[in-house]
C-alpha cells in the first residue's frame, strides 16, 4: 500500500487506476516527452482508421476498470499499431537516457550542483501526494527535467496541455517546510511536518502544497529546489543566456541525435522568438556546416552559437573604446568610465576592479587588460545596469522623521482580486511584505468562536482569523527590510473580540510591537533607524501620545470614519447607510494603549497661524478623489502640512474591481502612505514598484529637500521657480533589445516589438516616445532610436521603458517594463533589466540603451 493510503482525503482506487507504491507512474500515464522516449519520432500521420476507434475505446475501459497492467499495455500496443508508429530499440533507448543523463550532468555543472545529491534525487524524481482540500489528496509524479530549470508534474485532467504539466524554477517565489500555507496548515494537520513542504509562486497562480513519503524526500525536494533557486540567481547574465540556449537547442533537436537538421533549426529560432525568411536561414545553416553533411554537430553548433549572439552593437561601442587594440587598457577603459559612463568614481582603481571582476580571459586579466568578451559581461552586470549599484543598498539618510519618507504601502492587503467577492488570504500579506511593503491594512470584523476575522466589511469577500494574519506578519515582517511596519486597523469589533485582538497582538508580535513611546520621541515622529525592527499599529485611540493613568474607564466611544461609505457598489452603499449617523465606535483601552505615533483622526483641514493643528503623533486618511481636490486647491498647505503629519491615500470607492490610481500625483504633494491594490499589476504598480526599488528597496524612499521644508514654497499644481526648479535635459537612445519574452505560447507566434520610453512627475515634465516595430524577431531587434526630453524637476520624475508586442487589430500586449526614478538612472551605455507584468525579472529580457543627462 502507498504510505499514503490511509490518510483523511485519500481516496482509495482499484489497481491499475493510477494509484500504486511504485516510485514513477506507469509508463502511458506519462507524456512521452517527460520521460526516455519509447517511440519513434518518424511516427506516420494521425490517421482515424477504423481499427483506431475500438483500440481507443478498450484501452480507456481498461484504464478505468480493474484489470491486469499487460491487458492494458496490449491496448496500448494496438493504438500504437494504428498509428503506425514504431517502437525503439533497446540500443536506441539506452543511448538516449545516456545522452538525457550527460545534458542534465551538464547542466548541473553550470549550477555549480555536480554530484549534488538532492539535485540528483529531483532529476530522478518520485510520488507526492498533492493535497488540495480536507476531501481532496491524490498521488502525482513530480521530476526535475534535465535542462535542470523545468519541474514536470503528473496531471490526470482530460484536457490538459503539455505546457500545463510544466512549470519554471524561475516562476518559484519560496520553497517552504512545514505547514506554512494556509492549505497544509488546514488540510494537512494529521501529517509530521517534517514530510510536508510548499511551492509557492511570484504570480496569481495557486500554492502546491505536498506530503513527501518521509522527510528525507521531503528534504531533498526543498533543499534541491533551494539550491536551483539561488544557484540560478547567482549566475551572470551570459551564463543564463547560454543556459537558456543550450536548453532550446536541446528541444529542438527531436531525435537527439545531438545534430540540427535544417528543420530543427527553424524550429530552434522559433523557441528563440525570432523568424527568419527560409533564404536566411538558409545562409547561415551552410555558412555553419563545414562537414557539409547537411545537419550541425559540435563545433558546428558552437559556431552557429556564437554567430547568433553576436551584437553589432558592442562590437561598435568596443572599437570607439578601444580604437584599433583588440583590448582595453587600464587607461583606455578609465577613459570610457569617465567620458561615456560618466562613472564619479571612474580611475585607475575601478577600472581594475571591474576587469577582476568580469574579464574571462585568464591571460588579458593578468597583463589588466579587458577583452570584448569582458566588456560584454561588465555591460551586463550589475555594474552596466541602467539602474545604480549604489542605489541597490540603503544609502540615504534614516534618521529622520518617519514623516519625512514615502513609504511602501499596501490598500486592503488581504484580497487577491477584487473588492466584492474576491478570496482574502494570509498569503497576500507575505506577498506585499516581500515586495517591501511597510504599511499592511487589516480591516477587522467580530467572527466566530471570539476570533476576530478579516474580510472586506458589507461585501461578500472570504474570510481570514486575524491571529492568522499576525503570525504570517511575524514571520515576514523583516526579510525584506529591517525598518518598521505599520499595520493599519479598521475595527470593527465588539469590546470582547478587541480585547481578544490585544492579546493576540501582544503574544504574537511579543517584542516587536510598539507599545509605548520612543525615549526623546515624544515631541516629534522618530525616525525609521530608531524604529528598526518595530510594529506600528495605526488606529483609533483615547486620549494622546501618553496612555492615559488612574483608574480610568476600561473602555470610551470615539468616532468611527468607514471607507466603505465611500464605495460605489449599491449594495454595499444601502448596508452602510443602515448605520446610526453618528455611529460611535466603542474602543477598548488595552488596544487603543497600542496606538503610539499613528493615531487615526479626521481631518479638520490645514493648520493656520491661529488656530492649531493635528498633534505630531495624529494621521488623517483621504480618499483618492478628496486627495486630488485638495492638492489642487491647496497643494502647498498640503505639502507643508505633510512636512510634520503623516498622510494616508486610499484608492476611490468605484474600483471595486482593485483597479489603481497614479501614485505620483500624491508623491509631488509630499503624502507618504500612498495604498495601492498590490494584487493588480499594471502601469501603476510598475511606477509604484519602480519608485520604491530605490534606497535598497528597504520601504522607505527620502523625500526631496524642498518636500520636507516647512517653509516650502512648492505647489506641482502651480509650478513655480524655486529650488526644485533643476532643467536638464534627457537624451535616451534605444539601440536594441535582447531575448524578449514570447507573449502568445504559439510555437509558431513571434514578438513584433516596439518600445515606449515615459517620464513621469510633476505634469511639466510627464511626456512619451514610442520606438517604431520591428516585425517578428524578440530574440535581438535593433531599434537605434534617439529620443529627448525635458524634466524641470528631476527629483521627482521616474523613467518607464516599455516593451509591448505590437497588433495592429487589436490591444498591444504587454512584454516587459522596467521603471527607475531619474536620479537613479546611470548615463552610459547601459542595459535595462526588464521586469514582467507582475514585476519579477526576467531571466534575461534586456534593452540596451544610451542615456544621456544634460543642463
Amino acid at each position: 500500500m502507498p504510505f499514503w493510503s490511509h490518510l483523511p482525503g485519500h481516496q482509495s482506487r482499484p489497481p491499475g487506476t493510477g494509484f500504486s507504491s511504485r516510485p514513477a507512474p506507469r509508463a502511458e500515464d506519462t507524456p512521452l516527452w517527460a520521460r526516455p522516449r519509447l517511440l519513434d519520432s518518424s511516427s506516420a500521420p494521425l490517421r482515424l482508421n477504423s481499427a483506431l476507434l475500438p483500440a481507443l475505446a478498450g484501452f480507456w475501459r481498461l484504464r478505468r476498470c480493474p484489470g491486469p497492467g499487460s491487458r492494458a499495455a496490449g491496448a496500448l500496443r494496438g493504438i500504437m499499431q494504428c498509428l503506425g508508429v514504431r517502437r525503439r530499440s533497446r540500443s536506441r533507448e539506452l543511448y538516449l537516457q545516456e545522452q538525457s543523463l550527460k545534458v542534465a550532468a551538464l547542466n548541473g555543472q553550470r549550477l555549480g550542483l555536480q554530484d549534488d545529491k538532492d539535485l540528483q534525487a529531483l532529476l530522478k524524481g518520485g510520488q507526492l501526494l498533492k493535497v488540495k482540500s480536507s476531501s481532496w489528496r491524490r498521488e502525482r509524479f513530480y521530476k526535475l527535467q534535465e535542462d535542470c530549470k523545468t519541474i514536470w508534474q503528473e496531471s490526470r485532467k482530460v484536457m490538459r496541455t503539455p505546457e500545463s504539466q510544466m512549470f519554471s524554477i524561475e516562476d518559484i517565489q519560496e520553497v517552504r517546510m512545514g505547514h506554512r500555507t494556509e492549505g497544509l496548515e488546514k488540510f494537512a494537520r494529521d501529517v509530521p511536518e517534517d514530510r510536508c513542504f510548499s511551492i509557492v509562486f511570484k504570480d496569481q497562480r495557486n500554492t502546491l502544497d505536498l506530503i513527501a513519503p518521509s522527510p528525507a524526500d521531503a528534504q531533498h525536494w526543498v533543499q534541491g529546489l533551494r539550491k536551483i533557486i539561488h544557484h540560478s540567481g547567482s549566475m551572470d547574465q551570459q551564463q543564463k543566456l547560454r543556459h537558456w540556449i543550450h536548453s532550446c537547442l536541446r528541444k529542438a533537436d527531436k531525435n537527439k541525435d545531438n545534430k540540427m537538421s535544417f528543420k530543427e533549426l527553424q524550429n530552434f529560432l522559433k523557441e528563440l522568438n525570432i523568424q527568419v525568411d527560409d533564404s536566411y536561414a538558409r545562409k547561415i545553416f551552410r555558412e555553419c556546416d563545414h562537414s557539409q553533411t547537411d545537419s550541425l554537430e559540435d563545433e558546428e553548433i558552437e559556431a552557429f552559437y556564437k554567430m547568433l549572439t553576436h551584437r553589432k552593437e558592442i562590437d561598435s561601442t568596443f572599437a570607439k573604446a578601444a580604437g584599433a587594440r583588440e583590448t582595453l587598457s587600464v587607461d583606455q577603459l578609465v577613459a570610457f568610465l569617465q567620458h561615456q559612463q560618466r562613472e564619479e568614481a571612474a580611475g585607475p582603481a575601478l577600472a581594475l576592479s571591474l576587469i577582476e571582476r568580469y574579464e574571462p580571459n585568464e591571460t588579458a586579466k593578468a597583463q589588466r587588460q579587458m577583452t570584448k568578451d569582458g566588456f560584454l559581461m561588465y555591460l551586463l552586470s550589475a555594474d552596466g545596469s541602467a539602474f545604480s549599484l549604489a542605489h541597490r543598498r540603503v544609502y540615504q539618510d534614516m534618521g529622520q522623521p518617519l514623516s519625512h519618507y514615502l513609504v511602501s504601502s499596501s490598500h486592503n492587503t488581504y484580497l487577491l482580486e477584487d473588492q466584492l467577492t474576491g478570496p482574502s488570504s494570509t498569503e497576500a500579506y507575505i506577498r506585499a511584505l516581500c515586495k517591501g511593503c511597510r504599511c499592511l491594512e487589516l480591516d477587522c470584523w467580530d467572527g466566530p468562536n471570539q476570533e476576530p476575522v478579516i474580510y472586506h466589511g458589507y461585501t461578500f469577500t472570504s474570510k481570514i482569523l486575524f491571529c492568522d494574519v499576525l503570525r504570517a506578519i511575524r514571520d515576514y515582517a523583516f526579510k525584506a527590510s529591517p525598518y518598521p511596519v505599520i499595520l493599519s486597523l479598521e475595527n470593527h469589533c465588539s469590546l470582547e473580540q478587541q480585547q481578544v485582538m490585544a492579546r493576540h497582538l501582544r503574544t504574537i508580535l511579543g517584542p516587536m510591537l510598539l507599545d509605548r513611546p520612543l525615549d526623546g520621541a515624544t515631541t516629534s515622529l522618530p525616525s525609521p533607524e530608531q524604529l528598526k525592527g518595530k510594529i506600528l499599529l495605526k488606529g483609533k485611540k483615547l486620549g494622546g501620545l501618553m496612555p492615559a493613568g488612574g483608574e480610568g474607564s476600561p473602555e470610551a466611544t470615539v468616532s468611527d470614519e468607514d471607507e466603505a461609505a465611500e464605495m460605489e457598489d449599491e449594495a454595499v452603499r444601502s448596508r452602510v447607510q443602515h448605520k446610526a449617523k453618528e455611529d460611535k465606535l466603542r474602543l477598548v483601552k488595552e488596544l487603543s494603549d497600542m496606538v503610539i505615533y499613528c493615531k487615526s483622526v479626521h481631518f479638520g483641514g490645514f493648520s493656520s497661524s491661529g488656530t492649531p493643528g493635528q498633534a505630531f503623533y495624529e494621521m488623517a486618511s483621504f480618499s483618492e478623489n478628496r486627495a486630488l481636490r485638495l492638492l489642487q486647491e491647496s497643494g502647498n498647505s498640503f505639502v507643508r502640512h505633510n512636512v510634520g503629519h503623516l498622510s494616508r491615500i486610499y484608492p476611490a470607492g468605484w474600483r471595486t474591481d482593485s483597479s489603481n490610481y497614479s501614485p505620483v500625483d500624491m508623491w509631488n504633494g509630499g503624502c507618504q502612505i500612498v495604498a495601492l491594490n498590490f494584487q493588480t499589476p499594471g502601469p501603476e504598480m510598475d511606477v509604484y514598484q519602480g519608485r520604491f526599488q530605490d534606497n535598497g528597496a528597504c520601504g522607505y524612499v527620502l523625500k526631496p529637500a524642498f518636500l520636507r521644508d516647512p517653509n516650502s514654497t512648492f505647489n506641482s499644481c502651480a509650478l513655480a521657480q524655486g529650488p526644485w526648479w533643476t532643467q536638464k535635459k534627457l537624451s535616451v537612445t534605444v539601440i536594441s533589445g535582447q531575448q524578449l519574452p514570447k507573449v502568445n505560447k504559439n510555437k509558431n507566434s513571434i514578438v513584433d516589438p516596439k518600445v515606449t520610453v515615459e517620464i513621469h512627475g510633476v505634469g511639466k515634465d510627464t511626456a512619451s516616445r514610442q520606438t517604431p516595430v520591428v516585425t517578428n524577431n524578440g530574440f535581438n531587434p535593433w531599434w537605434d532610436t534617439e529620443f529627448e526630453f525635458e524634466v524641470v524637476v528631476p527629483e521627482l520624475a521616474l523613467v518607464r521603458f516599455v516593451v509591448e508586442d505590437y497588433d495592429a487589430s487589436s490591444k498591444n500586449d504587454f512584454i516587459g517594463q522596467s521603471t527607475i526614478p531619474l536620479s537613479s538612472l546611470k548615463q552610459g551605455y547601459r542595459h535595462v533589466h526588464l521586469l514582467s507584468k507582475n514585476g519579477d525579472q526576467h531571466p534575461s529580457a534586456t534593452l540596451f540603451v544610451k542615456v544621456s543627462l544634460q543642463d
